[in-house]
């Protein structure tokens, strides 16, 4: 892609600040609405911690968070120079 069709490429959703604060607010709603469901629908726990308020939020989020802190680890193992395959 050249300089030029770059420049004349037409915006995307997701290139207004206001969408991009949109979609981050309607994900955080709905992860609050989903967390409320948790106090009105049944579940049936196979251990004791499962049956917790929140523990699929708090579960997915620790989850998340572990994923990202190893995917760096992992990154500064298995990382290459940049011109690795030219040499």
């Amino acid at each position: 892609m050249s300089e030029h069709d770059i420049a004349n490429e037409k915006p995307r959703w997701l290139d207004k600040s206001a969408n991009v604060r949109k979609l981050y607010f309607a994900v955080w709603a709905l992860g609050i609405v989903l967390l409320a469901l948790d106090l009105v629908i049944h579940r049936h726990p196979e251990t004791r911690f499962d049956g917790w308020f929140g523990f699929y939020c708090f579960f997915g989020f620790v989850a998340c968070v572990t994923l990202v802190i190893t995917a760096k680890g992992l990154r500064r193992i298995l990382m290459r120079p940049e011109d690795y395959y030219e040499r």
